[in-house]
């Protein structure tokens, strides 16, 4: 007899749950074996082994068969706790755009054609490299591939690195102990993990060492077996810092770099290591880069035009040095 906890994971627990615990009702009857106990979106199983691996197994399915038909009834659990196999066949139809299932149901696709691009080439590359503006999901496209292959289990860890550049403030002004220092660099990897993993799960997932959060120098010394490491800002690392972040790389790992060589923000832009890394690794097998551009900006629309202004000026600066 043992005990386990499962965080539902992509649906609203009252789409599964039903109105006052129905269908969850409904689905305890089919596992007689195990205690079921529901709170929010956590479930406390209690039971042998082999019956949890079957429930899982079919919340798995009910879970799929919502994200597919947006709706699962009384009818749909009955079905597919008959013909899981069925069931499982059925749902893979159609299924090949999405990257992942996010909290709430929320499908993450590939967007645009260079997300689209990124999400392919991963399968047959263990490094990418992904360059292009702000707002055109690099990163998030990045963070979900990396998440989709820890809940298949193709790797143990995801672990997400940003460069601690300075943005206007000092880190040793900063108020609080070294992680609450350098959070704020870190957040917006938070923010689409949020996205993807339930808060308490995630959690424990940190916690765990399991899901990895650090900045870039933390990385030096190790090697990142089983992993799917994600190195955001890149643009932010000189040449000698990235050659020690892609040396990490170790056996069954996947690495993405992301950046944007507009934003450096470097004492010096040209202490940006991130475009000659690229250009002496590009033609290595194994290796691909994509190149994102204005076309897969998905922000807000004026977001395409604010960056195509500052692309203009950039440009004029180049061919009119003198001019200010």
């Amino acid at each position: 007899m043992i005990e386990k906890v499962v965080y539902l994971e992509g649906i609203d627990p009252l789409d599964l749950y039903g109105i006052n615990n129905s269908m969850f009702e409904k689905i305890k009857n089919f596992f007689p074996k195990l205690k079921l106990v529901a709170r929010g979106d956590e479930i406390r199983i209690m039971g042998e082994s082999s019956e949890i691996l079957r429930f899982e197994s079919t919340l798995n399915l009910l879970i799929n068969h919502f994200h597919k038909y947006q709706h699962l009834t009384d009818g749909d659990i009955t079905n597919i706790i008959d013909d899981p196999i069925a069931s499982q066949l059925a749902l893979a139809e159609d299924e090949n755009d999405i990257i992942v299932y996010g909290n709430n149901g929320k499908s993450i696709r590939a967007r645009t054609v260079n997300q689209s691009r990124i999400t392919e080439e991963h399968k047959t590359n263990d490094l990418l490299f992904a360059v292009g503006p702000a707002g055109t999901g690099k990163t998030y496209t990045a963070i979900a591939l990396a998440v989709a292959a820890f809940k298949s289990k193709t790797v143990k860890k995801i672990i997400l690195t940003r460069p601690a550049v300075e943005a206007g403030e000092k880190l040793g002004f900063l108020p609080g102990d070294m992680k609450e220092k350098l959070d704020p660099y870190l957040q917006p990897l938070y923010d689409a993990l949020h996205d993807m993993i339930p808060p308490k799960k995630l959690a424990d997932l940190i916690e765990a060492g399991t899901v990895q959060i650090a900045p870039l120098a933390y990385m030096r010394g190790r090697t990142l077996d089983n992993a799917f490491v994600i190195l955001d800002e890149a643009q932010n690392a000189t040449t000698s810092q990235l050659k020690m972040f892609l040396t990490r790389m170790g056996r069954s790992a996947k690495f993405i770099v992301t950046g944007d060589l507009t934003q450096i923000d470097l004492p010096q832009k040209g202490q940006s290591g991130l475009n000659t890394t690229i250009n002496i690794l590009k033609h290595i097998k194994g290796i691909s880069v994509i190149h994102f551009d204005q076309r897969d900006i998905i922000r807000h629309p004026l977001v395409k035009d604010i960056v195509a202004a500052y692309e203009k000026q950039e440009e004029n600066q180049i061919n009119n040095p003198n001019n200010h």
